[in-house]
């Protein structure tokens, strides 16, 4: 076995790759909380990512593991009990590439995440809450009313999946996801485990749009996502407004490979003079005679690959048929067509299914994910300047 999850990213075989980012989010999501799991869950999945156990077995064992330990009755560690269930709980749900995007959906993910840890689990509060927040310097934000929690969830969705992405840049669709995240989690329906549900349901929902969500992100700056939060949703009568540059800097480093320093206390309201501009590792600058070594990180709504340009141009806004599409690029060989445009811009994100639990449907269409959208709307926007494909792919 590797050392740590990063060496299985970085070195395992893709399906390693696959679990061990999914078990790199599961945990670092318990900071949020404070939380860290244990050394015997952080073993025992390895063991999952090798193969040598289900997801399944995991969780097994990690049950019998605590209770065990109750028997012997060592000393209480609840916290790393409710960091390692959960954690496992995560890395499950992470696993499935289902979405149920509704109330009911949204719920059970608190179920899911939570079962066997709370006895609310997936059961919204009854009771008005307050939380004193560090970025406040102890003030709180105002959360959903007990008696709206239902509404204010359905219509939240409802919105969503109404709304369409198409025509939108690059920085219309991280300030409408960066919206749509916030005024969700701030509705904080449940008892308990608000940012966790929040986070795993925006993780879901990221990549159903076509999105490869970055690990690392949620694994090291989970608390600075909880805050941007905070920031977001927060204003006072002493002047402070609603601030959404900090969570729209998190999903720029999520989905744009950029490079915002996600540190907390330039998050803090009024802060000391040293922290009160957050930089940017990659900030763009003036055009350099001597250029560095290195290369800014690419903006992850481009490819380099030619052929899935040219089919998300031919697509666009509309629905088409595979005959529609060989048509509009000049095609005429399916095998080929399939192998070198359409399976490619699919797997990358770019491309989905019409009917996709039923890939054999008759009235089989394609149609642009929102990450696919973004990069059509970025070429669309360098051919009206006249830049052409080629600037995308620099």
């Amino acid at each position: 076995m590797y050392l740590d999850f990063d060496e299985y990213i970085r070195l395992g075989e893709p399906e390693q790759q696959e679990k061990a980012a999914n078990w790199s989010i599961a945990i670092g999501l318990q900071a949020v909380d404070g939380l860290k799991p244990s050394e015997y869950l952080v073993e025992t999945a390895k063991r999952n990512i090798e193969g040598e156990i289900s997801l399944d077995e995991t969780q097994k064992l990690i049950h019998n593991y605590y209770i065990s330990k109750q028997k012997r009755d060592t000393p209480d560690d609840s916290d790393s009990e409710e960091a390692d269930r959960v954690s496992a709980n995560i890395a499950r749900l992470l696993s499935s590439k289902a979405l149920n995007f509704t109330y009911f959906g949204y719920t059970q993910v608190h179920r899911q995440i939570f079962e066997g840890v709370f006895k609310f689990a997936g059961k919204l509060r009854d009771y008005e809450i307050s939380k004193r927040e560090w970025v406040l310097r102890g003030d709180t934000v105002s959360y959903g009313y007990a008696f709206e929690l239902k509404q204010a969830i359905e219509y939240d969705l409802e919105q969503e999946r109404q709304f369409n992405y198409g025509g939108l840049s690059r920085d219309e669709i991280i300030s409408h996801i960066a919206h749509f995240v916030a005024y969700l989690w701030q509705i904080h329906a449940f008892p308990e485990g608000n940012t966790r549900t929040t986070a795993v349901f925006i993780i879901q929902y990221l990549r159903s749009l076509g999105f490869k969500v970055d690990n690392e992100m949620f694994k090291n700056h989970s608390w600075y996502f909880r805050n941007a939060l905070v920031r977001y949703v927060y204003k006072n009568n002493e002047g402070v407004m609603y601030e959404p540059k900090y969570l729209e800097r998190f999903f720029r480093n999520l989905l744009f490979g950029e490079q915002w320093v996600l540190k907390n206390r330039y998050l803090i309201i009024n802060p000391p003079a040293e922290y009160a501009e957050q930089p940017r590792l990659d900030a763009p600058q003036a055009p350099n005679k001597y250029p560095a070594s290195t290369q800014q990180v690419p903006n992850k709504l481009c490819t380099d690959n030619p052929n899935i340009l040219t089919i998300v141009q031919g697509i666009g806004h509309e629905e088409c048929s595979i005959k529609d599409l060989m048509q509009r690029m000049g095609l005429k060989d399916r095998p080929s067509f399939m192998n070198v445009y359409l399976s490619p811009a699919i797997a990358e994100g770019y491309v989905r299914m019409l009917y996709p639990d039923s890939p054999r449907h008759p009235r089989q269409k394609y149609l642009l994910t929102i990450k696919g959208k973004g990069l059509y709307s970025g070429l669309s926007e360098r051919e009206s300047k006249g830049t052409g494909i080629s600037d995308s792919q620099a």
